[in-house]
């Protein structure tokens, strides 16, 4: 005997016997996360503790890869089990994105189908199916799952999938051209079916209108077969698929109601013998499934509606552009050819195909898609211009800052898709309540079948009951209901110009009472200039101009960079400096030509030991901040020796954005850095409830954390790197379009234009689609809670059934697609 096909033999390496694996060793699988944020032994601990509390994972980090190696029980966890508590101990699990078109879901069922069979697949860490974009988006362990298995799981479970994550083009393109080809199948079957089942509903109308005018019983049934199982044929399909994995949907309950129609006139048409009369219920098979193919066209076509704002913005992507040289001058090269510092030469009436820098040119562009502003803006050389907007009358030349996924319109739409694909809170609820809807119905109509015979009602009308409980019941409508509204609602805001990046910060902002706003590059415009220098005696006015603005050439706050502008405005030549540092919120310092110059507040310089002079110089600083303007001392040497003030003009919208903020019982803060006389200016000009000075970077996230303890719903708004803490403490904060990455990453929701008056804006479009939610849910539920028990109680007859079925869901997508015109109010487009 051969010893290796012996299951009884010893390893003769340690006399172990060769053991058969357990039963359930199928279950067992091995799987390495990789993980960030281990620093140490102690990190390895931890994370070994998290898992160990997992009943049957076994697990290995490695500290030096940053890994763990992980054998679980695939029956009992799964890997987002896994993951999850690898993150609740404070570490994050590294994971890939991964996005599927779905075709073929008939309701909510399905999406929750579609849900659980790819949450099953090893290295799926996160799974969410969107019914109403027919849309899967999964997070992955790097490296484990690939396109291919994605779609063959879809597959087995009887939908198409066709992955997203290729080149933007194909992706746009091949999606737009699937969905029209499909809808205009369609449209050819409906056709038909209105065609074949036009004379059965006629003869039905004859009947009511007393016209005794009857179809021969052998042309009903040959009208109404081609119907029930060649247009018909996608329902049966589709409810043996839902069978086949052990699940029931729409298509079930369809399948059943009409089938139980069309037999029971058959039976009653063969029993009656070819000259027999008899009830035949053709008609209402025919017309169920016809009424229904007509609704879920119509609700695909308000679908496509609801979404049509991200393809909008897809739309906006030129797929070429007009690179330029002096050597080749003019080439057209196809955008992915396109590097960071190119030339690309714009024309008039083309759109920009990159964000960059316009280097030669000037002209107007209508950036009204991107930024909502209605009105063209006006670029010239040194300027930043978006990829996607339109040029006006004149030609540029642009100097390439940002390709592909970087550029604005791709953050863009990464933004409004991630918040388009999110779920709700109560659609957690919806999917529960529709994991049972179907099965919940079929006992209904069972119940409905059994209590008409036992109250002495003929089988027939009984069972004629029975199909209208079957094809009354409305699951489509509760699973389009959030979704449509919540991707209609957060188009209408991209088309406004207001960004929301997940259903959190939709959620929140409709509960918001104070609304904190930074001061510069929010309420002001950020650009703050010079309006005067004001040396002590024997300082020379441009000496003491030309040693602040070499020290403040080392800095990137803006009123550094005005300090700059207006030396290089004067011809001043800047000299170099050394030993620079800075103190944040406070000022700055460095030597420049052998003298040591400091910058800043009076707090620094007193902590310094710099004299300040007598009380009239220091009233005149006074009276320069009570006019709103800031005012930077300057110290020489160690001796004070002048001052320079600075105006950062109000926005022109900020006092109606408070205003409007007012209207609607909401509180306006503002915290500044600037001192308290230039904060108490700002906040009077604008009739804020609340402006305070002296406000350090680190203090308005604890200015902000108090407010939410004394039971304050906040919004946050700023624009700068140092308002991210106090963005990311805020139950929603909102970033200024204009300001720094940092802020627009951190923020729940981002305005794409420098304007506060959005800010209002934002709160209305959270409380104008959480409304338009509450209504489809209202209607969903409606719907079915009215319309079961009058098709059980025989009020409605199948036909009138399948119609109110079909309506449902259309009604429904119709009412989010409303939130389509939503304008924000300061908008007078």
């Amino acid at each position: 005997m051969d010893r290796q096909s012996d299951p009884n033999a010893h390893d003769a390496g340690n006399g172990a016997p060769n053991v058969p694996p357990a039963a359930d060793s199928a279950a067992q699988h091995d799987i390495t996360l990789q993980v960030g944020g281990m620093s140490c032994a102690s990190c390895v601990g931890r994370v070994e503790k998290a898992l160990a509390k997992l009943p049957g994972v076994n697990a290995d980090v490695n500290l030096a890869l940053n890994s763990v190696h992980i054998r679980y029980d695939s029956a009992r966890h799964s890997v987002g089990d896994l993951a999850g508590a690898i993150r609740n101990a404070g570490y994050v699990v590294e994971d890939e994105s991964m996005s599927f078109d779905i075709d073929g879901m008939t309701c909510a069922n399905c999406a929750l189908r579609v849900e659980k069979v790819l949450g099953k697949l090893p290295g799926v860490t996160e799974v969410s199916v969107n019914f109403a974009m027919e849309r899967a988006d999964l997070h992955t362990v790097a490296g484990q799952v690939d396109d291919a298995q994605v779609i063959a799981a879809v597959e087995k479970a009887g939908y198409h999938a066709v992955s997203r994550n290729k080149s933007d083009a194909s992706v746009d393109a091949g999606g737009a051209d699937a969905k029209n080809t499909g809808i205009d199948k369609s449209l050819l079957w409906l056709g038909a079916a209105i065609i074949l089942t036009a004379p059965l509903v006629a003869q039905m109308i004859w009947m009511y209108l007393g016209v005794d005018l009857h179809l021969a019983p052998w042309v009903e049934l040959a009208l109404a077969t081609p119907v029930q199982f060649i247009i018909g044929w996608r329902f049966y399909r589709g409810a043996w698929m839902a069978l086949r994995n052990a699940s029931a949907n729409m298509d079930v309950l369809v399948a059943l109601g009409t089938s139980a129609a069309y037999f029971l006139s058959l039976y009653n048409m063969l029993a009656a013998g070819e000259s027999g009369q008899t009830h035949l219920y053709f008609e209402a098979s025919a017309a169920i499934v016809t009424l229904i193919l007509a609704g879920k066209i119509m609700e695909e076509r308000a679908k496509r509606g609801a979404s049509a704002a991200i393809r909008e913005l897809m739309a906006l992507r030129p797929r070429r552009a007009r690179k330029f040289d002096a050597v080749n001058g003019e080439v057209e090269v196809d955008i992915a050819e396109l590097s960071i510092g190119d030339i690309v030469r714009v024309l008039p009436g083309e759109r920009i195909p990159v964000d960059g820098k316009v280097s030669a040119g000037e002209s107007e562009l209508d950036e009204s898609l991107i930024t909502g502003e209605t009105r063209p803006v006006a670029r010239v050389s040194g300027d930043h211009v978006v990829g996607g907007a339109v040029n006006g009358t004149g030609r540029l030349d642009i100097e390439v800052t940002a390709i592909g996924e970087d550029t604005t319109l791709s953050r863009i739409i990464r933004l409004v898709e991630q918040a388009q694909t999110g779920k709700a809170p109560v659609q957690k609820m919806v999917d529960k309540v529709s994991g049972i809807f179907v099965p919940a119905v079929i006992v209904i109509a069972l119940i409905t079948l059994g209590g008409w015979m036992v109250f002495g009602a003929t089988f027939e009308t009984s069972i004629v009951a029975a199909v209208s409980v079957l094809v009354i019941a409305c699951p489509c409508a509760l699973g389009l209901a959030t979704p449509t509204a919540l991707v209609a609602g957060t188009g209408a805001a991209a088309k406004n110009g207001i960004l929301i990046r997940n259903f959190d910060a939709l959620e929140q902002a409709h509960n918001v009472d104070t609304v904190v706003f930074d001061k510069t590059g929010t309420l002001t415009e950020g650009r703050p200039t010079v309006r005067d220098i004001k040396p002590v005696k024997d300082v020379d006015r441009s000496d003491l101009l030309r040693m602040a603005a070499a020290v403040q050439a080392a800095s990137e706050h803006p009123l550094a960079r005005a300090v700059v502008d207006a030396a290089r405005d004067q011809g001043v030549k800047i000299p170099d400096i050394t030993d620079f540092s800075s103190k944040t919120g406070a000022g700055v310092m460095a030597k420049v030509e052998g003298r040591k110059v400091v910058i800043g507040s009076e707090a620094m310089l007193v902590d310094l030991g710099i004299a300040l002079p007598e009380d009239d110089f220091i009233n005149q600083v006074s009276e320069y901040e009570s006019r709103g303007q800031t005012v930077i001392l300057v110290a020489l040497n160690g001796k004070f020796s002048g001052f320079i003030t600075l105006e950062d003009r109000i926005r022109a919208s900020a006092k109606q954005a408070i205003a409007d903020l007012k209207a609607r019982g909401i509180n306006s803060i503002m915290l500044s850095g600037d001192g308290e006389d230039v904060a108490a200016y700002v906040a009077a000009e604008l009739g804020l409830e609340e402006g305070r000075g002296r406000i350090r970077p680190q203090d308005k996230a604890r200015e902000v954390e108090k407010l939410r303890k004394a039971g304050r719903h906040v919004a946050m708004v700023g624009d700068g790197i140092n308002d991210a803490p106090a963005l990311a403490a805020a139950d929603v904060g909102i970033a200024m379009g204009g300001g720094t990455d940092v802020a627009m990453e951190t923020a729940g929701i981002t305005l794409m234009r420098s304007d506060p008056a959005l800010v209002a804006g934002a709160i209305d479009v959270s409380i104008a689609t959480r409304r338009k939610i509450a209504q489809n849910l209202f209607w969903a539920f409606g719907y079915n809670v009215i319309g079961v028990p009058l098709a059980a109680f025989g009020i409605l007859s199948p036909a009138i059934a399948g119609a109110a079925m079909a309506l449902s869901s259309v009604s429904v997508v119709s009412n989010s697609l409303m939130l389509r015109g939503w304008k924000s109010r300061g908008d007078k487009s």
